[in-house]
């Protein structure tokens, strides 16, 4: 979309009424005014604009996350606040606003509409996470998109109070305490449907930090294949659901998608004639006909603690969020080997290496051989945008060292307004499922390393690269070389 390098009509259509309204003037043409609107049914502002203009009106839809980026870049950040200065001016005359201070800046009408601009715009985007971070002359806003930080137009600093305090009211967190790190939720509709905002608070040097975990139900598809696991991994993990006992790992960094696989699997396995329990920090998603329970350490209600009282509700099916201790440990072998299935997640950098790291937590080697049943390994890579990705032809030598002669062209990122021009649109997964059949078990018995999946993460990333789906470079960075 191509917007003016300068206002249209600005003396019959003020920004204020442009921002509210969400529509900009593109071009004039014969008595034409080619108007974009977010919403092109809005009868009312389109009949005002011909009203003041004298013009015959032309609209065309535009996406909002566009069109508020063209009016910062011809109007500015400050009418967008709308009335944002004299709220900083109020703020920065008491650099230590009391409580009921802080509350009242916070529940201004500009402070509730820049943070819902900045909420609406970061779903609009397809963010994971925004996060706000206070310096020392600015206000840092960023959104997470498809695993990469974008950074967003700074807002000035001496909002930041106002800001953070509308973010904790939200939350329900308490406003006063800024010294300790603190965590809530917040749940809004935005742009017609319901999203749930996990808040995690920290003290920082220029103030507190905030960052919201956008958790929108209804971009999750819970479907193996849709993740991104192939057909034969598939049918590997598969089986081992289909068992009555044992432990189902799956592994991978912080963000790396582990949660998602999990509830997958859950999905799966949710039936009428099993009972399902989760033990999780925090419960990210709620699932009908599971009985899911949050964690909270502060008085006492641990993973471990919570294990064991799960186990006397004769659940079936027990999900754990993460392993993160011997004896959370423990008591996932022992649900095991009482004849329950027990899915969760632990921290290494391959399947291979889980076993290792269960050892060093503690848990004997016969145990492990007798429990475990697979671990998936995933990481998550960028998909090229579908608009303008470009094909490209490997370098002869590279080809035949990953084996890829003969093979068609593979895509690269480009960029467009699409893909905010980053190339990407989007994230799938890598995966690499280990079933450990007898002869893993012998080998673990005699302390030898177990033989490797057959398919490796990045042999799942070059038939991603060979699909189209993403690029070699993002395979690369995320799954190293074989």
């Amino acid at each position: 979309m191509k917007f003016p390098d300068e206002p249209l009509c600005a003396d019959s259509l003020s920004p204020r009424f442009l921002r509210s309204a969400r529509i900009l003037p593109l071009a004039e043409e014969a008595g034409v005014l080619t108007l974009a609107m977010a919403d092109p049914a809005d009868r009312a502002a389109a009949e005002a604009v011909a009203l003041a203009t004298g013009l015959r009106v032309q609209p065309v839809a535009v996406p909002v996350s566009e069109l508020d980026s063209a009016l910062d870049r011809l109007f500015g950040t400050e009418e967008r606040a709308g009335g944002l200065g004299d709220l900083m001016a109020a703020a920065a005359a008491d650099h230590q606003p009391d409580t009921e201070n802080l509350r009242d800046l916070a529940s201004e009408a500009p402070v509730v509409r820049l943070v819902n601009r900045l909420i609406a715009e970061a779903v609009e985007r397809r963010a994971s996470d925004i996060h706000v971070q206070p310096f020392e002359q600015e206000l840092r806003v960023r959104y997470r998109i498809d695993g990469q930080l974008i950074e967003r137009e700074p807002v000035p600093r001496a909002a930041a109070a106002a800001i953070v305090s509308r973010l904790k009211l939200m939350a329900g967190l308490d406003i006063a305490e800024r010294r300790l790190p603190q965590d809530g939720r917040i749940k809004l509709p935005v742009r017609g449907r319901d999203i749930d905002f996990r808040v995690a608070t920290a003290p920082s040097m220029h103030g507190e930090s905030v960052v919201l975990r956008i958790l929108d139900r209804s971009g999750v598809t819970l479907d193996f294949a849709a993740l991104g696991l192939a057909p034969e991994p598939r049918e590997a993990l598969l089986r081992q659901l289909d068992r009555p006992n044992g432990i189902v790992l799956v592994t991978g960094p912080t963000g790396s998608g582990k949660t998602t696989t999990l509830y997958t699997a859950l999905e799966r396995l949710n039936r009428p004639n099993r009972k399902l329990v989760t033990v999780e920090d925090p419960v990210e998603y709620q699932i009908h006909g599971i009985n899911q329970i949050q964690v909270k350490s502060e008085i006492g209600l641990d993973f471990a603690g919570v294990l064991r009282s799960t186990l006397r509700h004769d659940p079936d099916v027990v999900m754990i969020g993460e392993i993160r201790d011997l004896d959370t440990a423990r008591i996932a072998v022992q649900a095991s080997l009482t004849g329950h299935l027990v899915l969760s997640t632990l921290h290494t950098n391959g399947a291979a290496a889980t076993i290792a790291r269960l050892v060093d937590l503690g848990i004997s080697d016969y145990l492990i051989a007798s429990t475990l049943n697979a671990v998936v390994a995933q990481r998550l890579v960028r998909v090229l945008c579908p608009d303008c990705r470009e094909p490209h032809v490997l370098p002869a030598p590279l080809a035949a060292e990953l084996g890829l002669e003969g093979q068609p062209p593979v895509f690269r990122p480009k960029g467009c307004p699409a893909c905010l021009g980053t190339g990407y649109r989007g994230r799938v997964a890598l995966f690499e499922v280990l079933e450990i059949d007898e002869p893993s078990r012998d080998r673990m018995l005699a302390r030898q390393p177990v033989p490797k999946a057959a398919r490796s993460l990045f042999d799942d990333g070059l038939d991603k690269v060979l699909a189209g789906v993403t690029s070699l470079e993002e395979v690369w960075a995320v799954a190293g070389d074989r």
